[in-house]
């Protein structure tokens, strides 16, 4: 709905809920509060309007406005207000039985989500919100497949769901998590619209931290144009599933300016929270496992202000994994996911963030693209170029001496760890086709001109 429409409707709404009564009148403006992305002014309305109509079931559709806000002390307001509403409303509310099992799994109280879910939708079999609270039960439960078929029969009975997505994206987490990355793949590329640009980063980046190809990405220029655009960075978790979408393309360059203007920000969780994640990920992207680590790491708790619910921000803790075993710190790595692979049924997943030996955008095969897939020059399919490697093909197919060979090399190394990577393959290629600086490392990819 484009903004003209909206506020053609929001006004119909009101003149229609002015004429219905006081209650319809404070749904109405609530959800224009709601709309215009006023979230700590649709929790304060909320607070006052559940006063005056307690367990209003109609009400709860903005409830996620007290997270929004990202507010810790909102949040809390809201999961307290939720257990109140749901108490006067009593059992057979399905709807406030299913907020309730919402908020259980945001808590992590995960048996009492599962078993609150289930009676939501004994209730009511069609609750979103209850089968979606379920969802993150399960992922925490690791349970795999049986999800999966969980989620397909629910989705099964309305093709049409607003749900399709996320719970699809649901769905490909599961996968991930048992070792079926091409369910996962074919969810993303299926089930996900163009617009759905932070549950495909979030799934292709999963599929990349574990040495899996990815399934279709976004275009760069388009995440680029919603950066770029009034509300790209209204919202700290919007913002930082743009920079998951810029780590899928190894956007280094863009992801240090997104850093940059997340630190200048004069907002709280962006400077201290938003900037370093994304800092982290540019580190990631540029071959910097150990500054990628200790960036991480110094975030503790904090990073639950970047937003979402916890199966969203499980990912930096995926990617802290990643770099610390990248840096040679296996033992540390291991500690950060004990509780994920020792309580969780499929696992899969987590044991391929603790293999070393992988970083994120190679795949386990050598392929031929490489801006998707590992270059053709991976002899042995390691996912990384090594020196003899490069100096086979410079002189088996350019015909380039060993010394001028060397020398390529050398430059194309550019964190000098003896070996070249994605990243720095990707940059190579795209030098030497579009630079005009004949001092770029990839100027040089095909020898001296």
């Amino acid at each position: 709905m484009s903004d003209t429409v909206l506020k053609q409707q929001l006004v119909t709404a009101h003149r229609d809920a002015q004429a219905a009564g006081e209650r319809e009148a404070s749904l109405v403006y609530g959800v224009f509060l709601h709309t215009h992305r006023q979230y700590r002014l649709t929790a304060d309305h909320l607070v006052a309007h559940f006063d005056r109509w307690p367990a209003d079931e109609v009400a709860t559709l903005m409830l996620d406005a007290f997270s929004a806000g990202g507010d810790a002390a909102y949040r809390a307001h809201g999961e307290a207000l939720v257990e109140r509403q749901a108490a006067l409303a009593g059992p057979d509310s399905w709807v406030w039985t299913s907020c309730l099992a919402a908020v259980r799994a945001e808590q992590g109280r995960v048996r009492e989500t599962h078993r609150l879910a289930e009676h939501a939708l004994s209730r009511n079999p069609r609750s979103g919100v209850a089968v979606h609270a379920l969802a993150h039960a399960e992922h925490e439960f690791g349970a795999g497949p049986a999800s999966t078929r969980m989620l397909d029969d629910w989705l099964a009975q309305d093709t049409r769901a607003v749900q399709l997505g996320h719970l699809n994206w649901h769905a490909a987490l599961q996968s991930i998590a048992c070792g079926d990355f091409a369910d996962a793949r074919r969810r993303a590329d299926t089930a996900l619209r163009h617009e759905d640009v932070g549950m495909r980063a979030a799934t292709n980046w999963r599929l990349m931290l574990v040495g899996q190809e990815p399934a279709r990405r976004s275009d760069l220029n388009h995440v680029r144009e919603l950066l770029a655009a009034p509300g790209g960075m209204a919202e700290v978790f919007h913002t930082f599933n743009l920079a998951l979408a810029l780590a899928v393309e190894a956007a280094t360059e863009d992801l240090e300016q997104l850093a940059g203007r997340a630190a200048a920000d004069p907002r709280p969780d962006y400077h201290d929270v938003l900037a370093p994640v994304v800092r982290a990920l540019a580190h990631i992207t540029a071959g910097r496992p150990r500054a990628a680590a200790d960036t991480l790491a110094t975030l503790g708790e904090k990073s639950e202000r970047i937003g979402g619910v916890r199966a969203e921000r499980e990912i930096i803790q995926d990617t802290l994994a990643r770099a610390l075993i990248d840096a040679g710190n296996p033992a540390r790595a291991a500690a950060l996911l004990h509780h994920r692979t020792t309580t969780r049924h499929h696992h899969t997943y987590e044991n391929l963030l603790l293999t070393p030996h992988r970083r994120p955008g190679r795949t386990t095969t050598p392929q031929v693209s490489p801006s998707r897939e590992g270059p053709v020059i991976d002899i042995d399919g390691d996912n990384v170029i090594s020196k003899e490697e490069f100096l086979r093909v410079q002189r088996d197919v350019w015909q380039i001496s060993a010394p001028e060979a060397l020398k390529s090399f050398t430059k194309l190394d550019t964190d000098g760890d003896g070996t070249i990577f994605r990243h720095e393959f990707i940059r190579a290629v795209r030098e030497y086709f579009l630079s005009h600086d004949p001092h770029a490392p990839g100027s040089v990819f095909f020898g001296r001109p």
